[in-house]
């Protein structure tokens, strides 16, 4: 795929004087001109993922969307905490905003997405410009793609618990022992962020906790979802209330695989899927799309 984008690498000042990497990916095909802009944040748990580690998924959504996508590699545990990682992308976001010309975007049409942590980081960054916490001088947001995200610390899930009919039967109780993404992994992750107490109400941290009063007037969003991850509850939950405060969501589980089963390639069907969901939420959010007003659940 090398061949068909225009790799250009960029160096992003951060907010303590230090610097992240950035990588932007144009598809050669497109020509010149402002283009749609895709800012991609990687998963990993925070801990792991690098600029290089992306190049593959971040040029195939480049050709396959006619969409330039920028990567932000935001700083990793241990050695940074939270919220650097929060502070990074936020910083990134206005990095390139104060630069897109030279990058060759459109202001008006940057959609944001991101894979497990890097969903997390999404949906806060949307959410906090929405609220007007951040990022208010600058264009909103166009759209959110959120695949198999973190939406809630686990010390801040009483509240998901309460909303389903059979806690027992949780996605963090059901898939406590799944493959990938266990519980006992998602404790070390979330230990190595190193919150001193977590609030239930830091939105920062717990997009999924907002209120449909707070997520009202949200860009248009789609989620993809594991079925076999402990992450599943509250990514459907956050797609619910999305679609309950009549915000445009387009919600796609996967039933029988575990988080981050993209890494098994063309062995599994739903890995082409998955891709076609983050492309399609890419393109469909950049059409303003209106909410329907019906939580619908597409099974992949």
């Amino acid at each position: 795929m090398a061949g068909h984008v225009i790799v250009r690498n960029w160096t992003i000042p951060t907010r303590d004087g230090s610097t992240i990497e950035g990588r932007s990916y144009r598809p050669k095909a497109a020509g010149e001109g402002p283009m749609p802009v895709y800012l991609y944040l990687h998963g990993g748990g925070f801990l792991f993922g690098t600029i290089n580690s992306e190049d593959a998924a971040c040029s195939r959504i480049a050709i396959s969307t006619s969409v330039l996508v920028v990567s932000v590699n935001y700083r990793h545990t241990p050695d940074f905490i939270y919220p650097t990682a929060w502070n990074d992308i936020e910083d990134g976001f206005q990095w390139l905003h104060a630069n897109i010309a030279e990058i060759g975007g459109c202001p008006e049409k940057v959609v944001v997405g991101g894979i497990s942590a890097g969903g997390q980081l999404t949906a806060s960054l949307t959410l906090s410009q929405h609220l007007g916490h951040f990022g208010k001088e600058l264009p909103l947001i166009a759209g959110q793609v959120l695949i198999i995200p973190c939406l809630v610390n686990p010390d801040c899930y009483g509240g998901h618990l309460k909303r389903l009919k059979h806690p027992a039967v949780s996605s963090y109780a059901e898939n406590e022992n799944a493959p990938i993404l266990p519980r006992r992994m998602i404790d070390l992750f979330v230990g190595l962020l190193r919150i001193e107490k977590p609030d239930y109400y830091d939105l920062r941290l717990n997009p999924g906790n907002a209120s449909t009063g707070q997520l009202k007037g949200m860009p248009p969003t789609t989620l993809g979802i594991a079925g076999l991850d402990p992450l599943r509850d509250e990514g459907l939950l956050y797609a619910k209330l999305l679609t309950e405060s009549g915000v445009p969501t387009e919600t796609h589980i996967f039933r029988g695989v575990p988080h981050g089963f993209r890494r098994f390639g063309d062995k599994l069907s739903e890995s082409k899927h998955l891709d076609n969901v983050t492309d399609y939420g890419i393109k469909w959010a950049l059409t303003k799309p209106t909410a329907s007003g019906h939580f619908v659940i597409h099974e992949a």
